[in-house]
């Protein structure tokens, strides 16, 4: 859990002056939305992101906020209605998971296409067949590579601060980009942790009034929006997306340090525990980080160097920053929350390989571990299991199968 936001130097005093509370991460972020005040929302309920839009529509209702609230038939028409309201020049925001954001997928790479500015609480869930509406991280690395940036929370507070920090990140000018920014099913979205908001004139403040900068609605200054492309411009304006993905990495981390300024929680592209003179490591993101801490802790005890790296920026992925916080390590092993079939490892095992292979800094040994699919927990006697593997391969073992199983007993 992040600490809570203390009084620093540089810091008015009243902008920490928010309220202490005992709130789910989902409340939370639908606190994030009122202080937000968002011009268009629009949603349909599923489990475990109902809660979220729940807290928010009552919000509406008692006219704490202006925002239009559109009670829509499908998740699929939610983005439509966004993506419309984005291109009129308003501020949007909608919630989703599992299927929802399945439902949504033809539109999510409008949304980037467009260089709409929306952003999406993605309270992540598992997808079927079988049946399970519980956490895992499928949903979003199936929305991977449509052109959203994407950020993952460790606990309500991270989720919090992640939302109004999305606001600014999408809106900047040299990103123009839709940002999902996720938070773990009921292991967050449910889970009520004590947590410091800030004052809403101060968050207010910090995403400012957004000024698009083309609008629909704007007839003395015509553009046009989703064009029917040939081949020569489609490849044009998928580089210009390119080029606002790689924009998005330092605006994200210079959001991060501001926002540090005005809460006293600063923010980069991941999080770091004991990690500079581990000799293994373990790589994650989202709620697993807690009992990720713990085994590094135990192990700590016994001699072994262990560390954490616990990411939150997935999109884009910071390959520079990953390769120089990992070089040295004799060991490192990817966990990926999500299953993806018939590849030789999950998202995370793939980019972080990828990255420190063509950086130079490739370590002895990589593994793979899948773990916490459907909401299965993970323990600290997992990871555990995690960094002996890692020395066992370090000291000979068979690397092979570089993809495992956690918690499958």
């Amino acid at each position: 859990m992040r600490p809570l936001a203390q009084k620093q130097p540089g810091i008015p005093a009243q902008q920490l002056q928010g309220r202490m509370v005992a709130m789910n991460g989902g409340a939370l972020v639908a606190e994030a939305m009122r202080q937000i005040n968002p011009d268009v929302v629009a949603a349909y309920p599923i489990t475990p992101q109902t809660i979220l839009m729940e807290g928010f529509s009552q919000f509406v209702a008692d006219g704490l906020v202006d925002t239009e609230f559109v009670t829509v038939e499908s998740e699929h028409a939610a983005l439509s209605t966004l993506i419309g309201a984005s291109a009129a020049g308003a501020r949007t925001q909608s919630g989703t998971s599992g299927a929802g954001l399945a439902f949504m997928w033809e539109l999510l790479w409008c949304a980037a296409g467009m260089r709409l500015p929306i952003v999406i609480h993605l309270v992540t869930r598992s997808l079927s067949a079988p049946l399970n509406i519980l956490s895992d991280h499928t949903d979003a690395m199936g929305a991977r590579d449509t052109g959203w940036v994407q950020l993952f929370a460790e606990d309500g507070t991270e989720a919090y601060d992640n939302a109004i920090q999305a606001v600014r990140i999408a809106e900047h000018p040299d990103v123009l980009l839709p940002v999902m920014s996720a938070q773990d099913g009921f292991q967050i979205s449910h889970s009520v942790e004590r947590a410091q908001l800030l004052s809403d004139d101060a968050v207010r403040a910090f995403v400012g009034q957004y000024v698009p900068q083309h609008s629909l609605l704007d007839v003395d200054h015509p553009a046009t929006f989703g064009p029917n492309d040939d081949r020569y411009y489609f490849a044009l304006h998928r580089h210009a997306q390119f080029a606002a993905m790689d924009n998005a990495l330092p605006v994200i981390l210079e959001v991060g340090r501001q926002y540090g300024e005005l809460s006293g929680r600063s923010y980069g592209a991941f999080e770091s525990y004991r990690l500079e003179d581990a000799d293994y490591a373990v790589v994650l993101m989202g709620s697993a980080a807690g009992a990720a801490r713990l085994a590094v802790d135990r192990l700590r005890e016994q001699g072994i160097r262990a560390g954490l790296l616990k990411l939150r920026v997935f999109r884009p992925f910071p390959a520079a920053l990953v390769a120089q916080a990992l070089q040295g390590k004799r060991a490192v092993a990817a966990m990926d929350k999500c299953a993806v079939f018939g590849s030789q490892g999950g998202p995370l095992f793939l980019d972080i390989a990828t990255c420190l292979m063509v950086s130079g800094a490739a370590p002895f040994g990589m593994l793979d571990y899948v773990y916490g699919l459907g909401g299965r927990d993970l323990m600290p006697e997992h990871v555990e299991l995690v960094f002996r593997e890692l020395q066992a391969v370090d000291g000979g073992a068979d690397a092979d199968p570089v993809q495992r199983f956690l918690g499958l007993e």
